[in-house]
This record gives C-alpha cells, structure tokens and sequence, in this order.
C-alpha cells in the first residue's frame, strides 16, 4: 500500500525544511484536545492522497469529532472496542443491526479502496439522524442509532470515550499560557516567525509556531506570504 505524502502548511514534510515532526511530537505539543483528534484528522484524507497537516485543519477536526460526540451525550452507551466492531461489521447480530443502511454505506466506503472520508460521512449522516429523533423525543431510536455510531466509530478507531469525558478533556494547559499574550506580542511573534521563514531558519519558525499553539493561538498562513491568527 502506498500512501501520499505529507505537507504542513502546503509544503511537503521533510527534514531538509526543518518542518518535521513525528506523532508523538504532536501529542506532546498540547495542539490536541485528544489523540481521537489526530486519528480523525489522518483517516479524513483517503490514504493515497496528499494529506496537508495546519492547526485549522487540527482544529477542523476536532469540532467535527465534538458534533459525533454532542449527538452521543446523553444517550451513553458502552464505547465499543476496535476488535469487536470489527467481529459486528463482519457478521449480522441477532437484531440485523449491520444490515441497516448506515452500515451498508460504511462498508461500501471501506470496500472502495479504503474511502475513509466517505466512512466518516456515515458516522456525520448517523449523528444527523441522532439529533432529529431526539428532537422528535424517539429516544427508543436516538438510542439505538447512538449504539450504531458507536460500532461503526469503533472500526475506525474514534468514539471510544464516554461522551463527557470527551467534554473534560479541554486544551487546560493553553488556556492557561494564554495571559499575556495581547495583540502587539502576537503581531510582534508573527513577525519574528516571517523573517525566520525568509531566513530559511525554520526550526526557529516552528518554535514560535509553537508558542503560539500553546497559547491558544492559531496561526493560518495565507497566499502572499500573509498570516493571520485567531484564538483557538
């Protein structure tokens, strides 16, 4: 199996760049809520393609985890292991649950070439339904399709927590580094972090990257060598 490449900010990875950087790397750099984030990030670029790693997109996928989440608060039911989801999706339970439509779709997604974007489509499409049968007050249904989130979550490696431990699990430490950084110290750093680019010192670039991102600041790095920043 060949996968594509990774790039960071559009340019591709490389240690010649000096923007290289392992999992593990970004684990530790406070930038997730949670390793689910990383996982939901990966699996939502096809593996053939070019996946294009920037905190907007970190930041993309974590509120795209939390609405999976928001539709499962409140309807909680065991996180379901990887192994026997898979053992689910391969042969029908008693009820005939993975002949439902949704794990059709899934199983057509993965069937093609490993479409994981696809596949987490159905999970989005699953929590669609979620809330509309809550709003309808058919908690009978919200429930067992929170149960069927859940399974076909587990194949993929996400949805393992309860609900509201996902909610707990906030980005404390940058919360609080956040004071003291006002408007001036941000353009000041951003500033700094373009001359180190021009300069080609890019370990220097992503340290100040960094700082920021532990700061609750999210910088996006725009065509004409502009950059604008937001508070995550």
């Amino acid at each position: 199996m060949h996968n594509g490449f990774v790039n960071v900010d559009d340019e591709k990875m490389s240690k010649s760049l000096g923007n290289f950087f392992t999992i593990r790397d970004v684990l530790a750099s406070g930038h997730v809520r949670h390793p689910e984030v990383l996982r939901y990030f990966l699996i939502g670029s096809q593996y053939r393609g070019p996946i294009n790693y920037s905190l907007a997109q970190i930041e993309q996928a974590d509120a795209a985890l939390g609405r999976l989440y928001t539709a499962l608060r409140g309807l909680e039911a065991p996180p379901v292991g990887v192994a026997g989801a898979v053992t689910a999706a391969r042969a029908p339970s008693s009820n005939g649950s993975n002949d439902s439509a949704a794990w059709q779709a899934f199983h057509a997604a993965m069937d093609d070439d490993f479409n994981t974007p696809e596949a987490i489509a159905v999970l989005q499409s699953l929590a669609g339904e979620i809330n509309r049968a809550r709003d309808a007050a058919d908690l009978g249904r919200a429930t067992a399709l929170a149960q069927e989130l859940r399974a076909i979550g587990a194949v993929l490696g996400v949805l393992a927590l309860p609900a509201e431990e996902w909610f707990r699990a906030s980005k404390t430490a940058a919360t609080a580094q956040s004071d003291g950084w006002d408007e001036a110290r941000i353009e000041a750093a951003i500033a700094e972090r373009k001359a180190a680019r021009t300069a080609k010192d890019f370990k220097r670039s992503d340290q100040i990257r960094d700082e920021l991102a532990a700061a609750g600041i999210v910088l996006e790095d725009k065509p004409g060598g502009i950059t604008v920043w937001r508070r995550s």
